[in-house]
């Protein structure tokens, strides 16, 4: 059961793997309309598809081979990847994530490779999702999932990288230190993508 706002606020914590299942229905219900998730999904199946894509995600990137903090309640996760990742993490699950996208699959390439032209070649910590749960959204739970991820880049004195696809985030993001790098508009008929690049503090 989801805190009221007038409880205490959750608190914000390293997940591990007890954590995954709700995590993932967090961000199913984060995401379900995002534009980049009804672009990449096959419709057919949808939810059960986007399911297994956050799942993936987190047990196949973000657990093994990133950093991810929740929020005590799971109303709020963050997942990234950081300059220790490794370089082919991505390319370990490409066969799954293709699976799972079913028609969208092949269109998502020529997608894939116009976000790869706005990323950096640097050491990176990188934001690769943030989801609160939409019952929980303006409570400044995002802010309080990214901050861990922040303040390692940070205190490594290694920029955060992040993409989106909606200008109210990219509002949200330049609140944060955040600075756009491109805009573009995704091919087939995709929604306009910002790239964005925050230095570090000291």
């Amino acid at each position: 059961m989801l805190r009221g706002v007038a409880d205490d606020p959750p608190q914000i914590r390293p997940a591990g793997a007890d954590d995954v299942e709700p995590m993932v229905q967090t961000l199913v219900r984060a995401f379900e309309h995002y534009p980049m998730s009804r672009l990449a999904i096959d419709p057919n199946g949808y939810l059960a598809r986007l399911e297994r894509y956050y799942r993936l995600f987190v047990t196949g990137i973000g657990l093994p081979h990133g950093k991810v903090w929740t929020s005590s309640d799971h109303s709020a996760v963050s997942v990234w990847t950081t300059p220790r990742t490794p370089r082919d993490v991505l390319a370990r699950v490409a066969d799954e994530f293709h699976e799972i996208a079913g028609e969208r699959a092949l269109p998502m390439e020529s997608v894939g490779q116009a976000m790869a032209i706005l990323r950096p070649d640097e050491p990176l910590w990188i934001l690769g999702m943030v989801g609160v749960d939409p019952d929980r959204q303006g409570q400044g739970l995002g802010r309080a999932v990214i901050a861990p991820g922040l303040a390692r880049a940070d205190a490594e004195g290694a920029a955060t990288f992040l993409e989106t696809q909606t200008a109210r985030n990219v509002a949200f993001y330049e609140s944060l230190g955040f600075d756009v790098l491109g805009e573009i508009d995704l091919p087939n008929d995709g929604p306009t993508h910002w790239a964005m690049r925050r230095k570090p503090r000291t």
